[in-house]
């Protein structure tokens, strides 16, 4: 019996456009992962199957409990909740209190129940998690990766038949992560993943991809999905190479068909000067070769366009199927040293001092736990916090690109904000660069408050790699938005520049595809 299954499902904008449309799905499977590019419709295809949103067309069948993950709750960053009442247990919590301090009113026992015990698990719990241990701390006061993970807890401590996780691992560090992992593997329910994280998407039974095209079910883990994928691109490389084949060969056809028909033409009209045969059999001979010609004319039309229509779709699935490439400008002869930091004692996070050199063309992986001061050493490098102590040095430039995208512009254009933030860029130049990364046509036009998150750190990294004085780049956990197609497109990009970078990402796997040389662990 599947968990979860949804038939023939659309989605159309109030403008009329057409997100995605006859989607049928069935959860057989107890861990699914959807995968996709940024903007393909992931997040609402879920909130459709959650039943949080309706459809424009066709039917969802849910199971009898289910939870959903979102990455930013509203009701904890903007409201007063403490954690015991996010974890609904404000009122145990409460009356265990009042017992304790000599309340023996059998409302209070009646909340207690059974739950003697929870003040002490719940601070175990709590600091396991690396969270404050105290259940009245407020909610707004938490780290993002605390906020998430006291979320993630709380839907994994319930017995609900389906869990659906829309990126849980954003903002997790690596401890935090394998918590997750673990989490995951023990819950006993179903769970459908949406996610650009390799690590977690390995653990699934069953990849779903949502493209352009629909919805593409793989039966087995990521590794499976990404042979597959790797496998129908060069399928659909060696149809195009036929497809091809098969025009020069009818083009070469039609050619001699022309070349004989010019030929038996010409004969004709020599036979007409000549005056050799009676003209009611020449005329005879040319009406048909006039229909003769039209047919072959009208049959090599049709294979014409059937090879044209053919090659459109082949063109437009490995447009799906490929990577987009993304080109960061680079200088190999930076081999300077741009910073040296020597017992240098940070304002927050880490206590220890650090001393650090950083040469022009390093590639470095800053690494540690939440809260352990990876962004607040980027930001004392680019002098908005000061050192408590020690020394700093700097002979570089610096482009800082934070999680919020804040290089994008949200009143410009795409095509504005890359020339106008790249001094001396031409704007075909730009325009090829765009195209790179997906911005082709028109939709360069598109302004920077309409782009998704993936959208804006392409084009954000696009800016940043592109300054004529050729900074150091600062980059604070780029992937994290990014869809995997984009993550892996940017961590060979990263890993081809010759420039140097100083990067927070709590996914090894795209790390090291960057190219990292040197880690350093806060």
């Amino acid at each position: 019996m599947p968990v979860l299954q949804a038939h023939n499902i659309s989605h159309q904008f109030d403008n009329g456009e057409i997100l995605f449309q006859q989607l049928s799905c069935s959860m057989i499977k107890n861990r699914i992962g959807l995968v996709g590019r940024n903007g393909v419709g992931k997040s609402i295809f879920a909130a459709i199957l959650s039943g949080e949103q309706t459809p424009s067309s066709g039917t969802v069948a849910l199971p009898k409990s289910f939870s959903v993950y979102r990455q930013q709750p509203s009701q904890l960053l903007s409201g007063e909740l403490s954690i015991a009442q996010f974890l609904g247990k404000e009122e145990e919590l409460k009356a265990i209190k009042q017992v304790e301090s000599g309340d023996c009113s059998q409302h209070w026992f009646d909340v207690i129940g059974e739950q003697w015990g929870l003040p002490i698990f719940l601070t175990q719990q709590l600091k396991e998690m690396g969270l404050p241990p105290d259940a009245d701390f407020p909610c707004t006061q938490l780290s993002g990766g605390q906020l998430a993970r006291l979320q993630l807890w709380q839907l994994f401590e319930s017995e609900v038949e389906l869990l659906i996780l829309d990126e849980p691992s954003n903002h997790l560090d690596v401890d935090a992560k394998q918590w997750l992992l673990e989490s995951m593997r023990a819950f006993k329910g179903a769970i459908l993943l949406i996610s650009h994280d390799r690590v977690l998407l390995r653990e699934m039974d069953e990849i779903w991809q949502l493209s352009g095209l629909g919805l593409q079910v793989f039966g087995g883990s990521f590794d499976f999905y990404t042979e597959q994928k790797r496998t129908e691109l060069q399928a659909v490389d060696r149809q195009l190479a036929s497809v091809d084949k098969h025009r020069k060969k009818l083009q070469m056809q039609a050619q001699r068909n022309r070349e004989k028909a010019d030929q038996r033409a010409a004969q004709g009209i020599k036979l007409r000067k000549e005056g050799s045969q009676p003209k009611i059999l020449l005329d005879g001979k040319k009406d048909k070769a006039t229909a003769r010609a039209s047919n072959r004319n009208k049959n090599e039309q049709r294979r014409q366009a059937h090879l044209l229509d053919k090659e459109q779709l082949l063109k437009t699935r490995k447009e799906q199927l490929k990577g987009q490439k993304l080109h960061l400008e680079h200088n190999p002869s930076r081999l300077r040293k741009v910073i040296s930091m020597f017992e240098g004692v940070l304002p927050f996070g880490r206590t220890k001092p650090i001393s650090l050199q950083v040469y022009a063309n390093d590639k470095i992986h800053l690494t540690g736990k939440n809260g352990s001061g990876k962004s607040t050493l980027l930001k004392t490098l680019l002098g908005e916090i000061s050192l408590q102590q020690g020394e700093l040095q700097l002979h570089t430039p610096l482009y800082y690109l934070d999680q919020n995208f804040g290089v994008i512009r949200a009143k410009l254009s795409i095509l504005d904000n890359l020339i106008q933030q790249c001094r001396g860029i031409k704007e075909s130049d730009a325009r090829t660069l765009l195209a790179g990364i997906g911005f082709r046509r028109d939709s360069v036009f598109r302004l920077g408050s309409m782009l998704s998150g993936g959208e804006k750190m392409k084009l954000a990294m696009l800016i940043v790699s592109h300054q004529p004085d050729q900074p150091l780049l600062l980059l604070d956990e780029p992937d994290n938005h990014l869809d995997l197609d984009s993550k892996i497109m940017l961590a060979q990009a990263l890993c081809d520049y010759r420039g140097g970078f100083i990067l927070v990402s709590h996914d090894h796997d795209f790390a090291c595809e960057s190219g990292v040389q040197i880690q350093v662990t806060m």
